[in-house]
């Protein structure tokens, strides 16, 4: 069951609220001693956090049998390390190995399909949260249940307070919702932020190279002199992306001389490990990232959910062009950084 955007925390009676977790949602599957974590695109995960699968099979007893729904994330710090889950997605099962040991996983349970012989994925909320709360009563240190309330103003603290430990949001649902599988019946409120991003270059659109603009790349300059690309934004129409083509042509003269992504243009095949312009991921192997280089010129303002290091952690929402704006002026320390709130607190010392 996935969750619709919503500007607004909705209130009112029966809704319930819970954090938004920033991990790899997963299906725990368990049938006694038989344990499988599945994706949210149906591929196993048991192999990437072998860690998971004891404390799993620790939960609700040696022959239990249940289906639970959650989140897969890594703590350090007090906060959520997204970038160290992106890690674990290797071929070798040794690094996978150490990096288990290194940086160990939990899994945050906020939903339970299954109990026993017992079908829950019809009955309502609050009926499946019991269910949970009994499995989950005496957990393993990394299996945890996600706190719950039905007070607006705990949510609203949460969202407030927990961005900085790398909460995403709040979700809403309610009380009496049956669990419904690929429908967008929950509702997310995730934190938003704009920026003035550099736009020093753009990759086709895959079905009309040269005649659509595919993405723009964005950059900010950081403390060092250094022109970062921090991500790209893409919510584009057809037409629009048509339109971009005549309007950035005249950027694209001259380009690449003084540009300051000049040598990964150059030396894009030598860069393939790195999140650098034209470079390739685990995510995304066989994908055109060829990218072309604009003059360093333009800047937009883009909205953005969440920044993970350097970069932002989604793709952007393209919200105008800043003429008024001088691309020098593009700087990280134009974002607001959140204090730190630490995890521990959410889960009264856990």
């Amino acid at each position: 069951m996935l969750a619709k955007p919503t500007p607004e925390l909705p209130v009112g009676e029966g809704w319930r609220y819970e954090p938004k977790w920033d991990g790899f949602r997963a299906l725990a599957f368990r049938d006694g001693a038989e344990l499988y974590l599945q994706s949210r695109d149906l591929k196993p995960l048991d192999r990437y956090f072998p860690e998971l699968l004891e404390p799993l099979r620790a939960v609700g007893g040696p022959k239990a049998r249940f289906v639970l729904d959650g989140e897969i994330v890594i703590a350090r710090d007090g906060g959520l390390d997204f970038e160290a889950l992106l890690l674990r997605i290797h071929p070798a099962a040794s690094r996978v190995a150490m990096l288990a040991a290194a940086t160990p996983s939990s899994f945050v349970a906020f939903d339970c399909l299954a109990d026993g012989a017992d079908d829950l994925r019809d009955a309502p909320l609050d009926e499946r949260r019991a269910h949970l709360e009994r499995l989950l009563a005496d957990p393993p240190p990394s299996v945890l249940l996600t706190p719950a309330t039905a007070d607006p103003a705990v949510a609203r603290h949460w969202f407030d307070v927990f961005e900085g430990a790398g909460l995403d949001g709040v979700i809403a649902k309610r009380s009496d919702l049956r669990y419904l599988p690929g429908k967008r019946e929950m509702a997310k409120v995730k934190h938003l932020r704009t920026a003035d991003c550099v736009v020093a270059g753009f990759r086709w659109h895959k079905k009309g190279p040269g005649t659509m603009i595919g993405s723009l790349l964005l950059g900010l300059w950081n403390d060092a002199g250094q022109l970062q690309h921090v991500g790209v934004t893409s919510s584009f129409t057809e037409v629009k992306r048509r339109e971009l083509v005549a309007f950035l042509e005249p950027y694209r003269r001259d380009a690449l001389e003084g540009h300051p992504w000049r040598e990964w243009k150059e030396y894009e095949a030598q860069w393939e490990s790195k999140r650098m312009p034209g470079a390739t991921s685990r995510w995304n192997r066989g994908k055109d990232l060829s990218w072309e280089p604009l003059r360093p010129e333009l800047v937009c303002e883009v909205a953005f959910d969440h920044l993970q290091g350097d970069r932002f952690r989604h793709g952007t929402t393209f919200r105008r062009w800043r003429p008024d704006r001088k691309p020098e002026s593009c700087r990280y320390d134009q974002l607001d950084e959140t204090p730190p709130a630490l995890l521990s607190d959410l889960f009264g010392g856990r």
